[in-house]
């Protein structure tokens, strides 16, 4: 938080993690703070992961297809690989 309104952190987001939360329909507002809209996104990519575990179990596919899906899957959302603290100037 860069600033206070009456008492509230204002916050300051980048541009370019602003750009992958809309991705995934995540408006954050200047009075959101970075954890929750992280916990969003995460929550989105826990979501996914575990649909495609549970469709490895149902042996939709091969384990190596399912590694590779697995690296793809979290190359979609990089900004999880920021602390959200970074997603703040």
């Amino acid at each position: 938080p860069l600033a206070a309104d009456a008492g509230r952190p204002v916050y300051v987001y980048r541009e370019d993690v602003l750009a992958e939360c809309r991705k995934y329909g995540v408006f954050p507002t200047d009075q959101t703070p970075p954890e929750l809209a992280r916990s969003f996104i995460r929550d989105l990519y826990r979501y996914e992961i575990r649909q495609l575990r549970n469709r490895y179990i149902r042996t939709q596919f091969s384990k190596q297809e399912y590694s590779a899906r697995v690296v793809e899957l979290r190359n979609k959302y990089p900004v999880l690989a920021l602390h959200a603290r970074q997603w703040v100037v």
